[in-house]
């Protein structure tokens, strides 16, 4: 594969995990669409990721801000500070002790509000691509 197919792999799979994070919250589902959000995110910092380094193999990390560290994007402190928070539902989701306490903050409220910020991050962000 080519750094542009990984590139692509990358941009697709982001776009195809927003549908699924939207498709979750609309079934009620809402402490798995912040989870798939994360993916969103993920994916598509992975495929600047790509674009940015020699590499076609980005690092195997949930860390989003990490991620964005070894892009050419750039981040406002009000943004890493979101990627930060967006970070944490992958652990929130993947671990007992954290999905318990996680299960009872994510109320329709709160995943709405977290999945339009994706949203509109995921918007922005592709737009530089």
């Amino acid at each position: 594969m080519t750094k542009e197919d990984y590139k692509q792999y990358w941009l697709s799979t982001s776009e195809e995990d927003l549908e699924t994070a939207i498709s979750l919250f609309n079934s009620g589902k809402y402490v798995w669409s912040l989870f798939v959000g994360h993916l969103t995110v993920e994916k598509l910092l992975k495929a600047f990721w790509v674009r940015d380094n020699e590499s076609n193999f980005p690092p195997r990390t949930h860390d989003l801000n990490r991620i964005a560290r070894d892009t050419d994007l750039i981040f406002t402190d009000e943004e890493k500070e979101f990627l930060a928070e967006v970070s944490s539902f992958n652990l929130e989701v993947r671990y007992p002790d954290y999905k318990k306490r996680f299960n009872e903050i994510c109320t329709k409220d709160f995943a709405d509000k977290y999945l339009n910020d994706i949203k509109e991050l995921f918007e922005c962000t592709r737009k530089k691509m």
